[in-house]
């Protein structure tokens, strides 16, 4: 069975919490990296696979896009992404992304925000986002890099005064399952290496245009525990055309 923590009321009321959640595309430290991948979105069709409250529907309805479809495997967020949504060109769809079924052709732009790395099969959904787009259609996402989900606890070593001494990166090459702390709560996420990413687009069929590791902004480094995201990849945003 597919997992949905998001539909838990103690995990999404953490999530909700988050700068992201509440701030919206400002509160995301790698919207500047990505927003600079964007194509121009006026008269384009736009699937976001995991759109989870919405932001990007409504940055592209808002920027021009003819029409966009949100999915989420969670109902709770897409209650909140419905109401922050005021434009008739967006829809929502309650699927596992896994489970979506497109005609051929069917959207100029497949986006998804930090999500492939909650599914198992990677190549399968990449081979799906091929037939959705058209010739010179464009597949923007971002995915936790791999130097984070590679040894699995996803947080740092610290010394016996709790000072941050590394991030440990373990087990690289095994790819897979594993089990992580996210928000407090044990969520499984999917490690694979970088290597895959990139060599499952272009075995697809897809040209790689761009591969970015997203810093966080100046604006945000005098955030708590910003400055210690200088110290190793977070998030990998990977732009791919058809």
């Amino acid at each position: 069975m597919k997992e949905n923590k998001y539909d838990e009321p103690v995990f999404f009321e953490k999530y909700s919490q988050m700068g992201r959640s509440v701030q919206g595309l400002s509160g995301a430290g790698e919207w500047p990296a990505l927003k600079a991948l964007l194509p121009d979105l006026q008269g384009k069709r736009v699937l976001d696979l995991g759109c989870g409250y919405g932001w990007h529907c409504v940055y592209a309805a808002e920027h021009g896009a003819e029409f966009v479809l949100g999915t989420d495997i969670s109902e709770r967020m897409l209650q909140v992404a419905r109401q922050k949504t005021q434009s008739p060109a967006v829809r929502y769809c309650r699927t596992a992304m896994e489970d979506l079924t497109c005609e051929p052709k069917s959207f100029d732009l497949v986006l998804s925000s930090l999500a492939f790395h909650y599914i198992e099969d990677f190549e399968m959904m990449v081979k799906k986002i091929y037939s959705w787009l058209p010739i010179g259609g464009l597949f923007l996402f971002s995915a936790e890099h791999p130097v984070f989900t590679a040894q699995g606890a996803q947080d740092w070593v610290y010394n016996e005064k709790g000072e941050i001494l590394h991030f440990p990166v373990d087990n690289y090459y095994y790819e897979g399952k594993r089990s992580a702390v996210f928000l407090g709560e044990p969520v499984v996420k999917y490690h694979r290496t970088l290597t895959t990413y990139l060599e499952t687009l272009i075995r697809q069929g897809f040209q790689i245009r761009h591969v970015v590791e997203p810093q966080p902004p100046a604006e945000m480094l005098g955030l708590p525990g910003m400055k210690d995201e200088m110290r190793r990849p977070m998030m990998l945003i990977i732009s791919a055309q058809k």
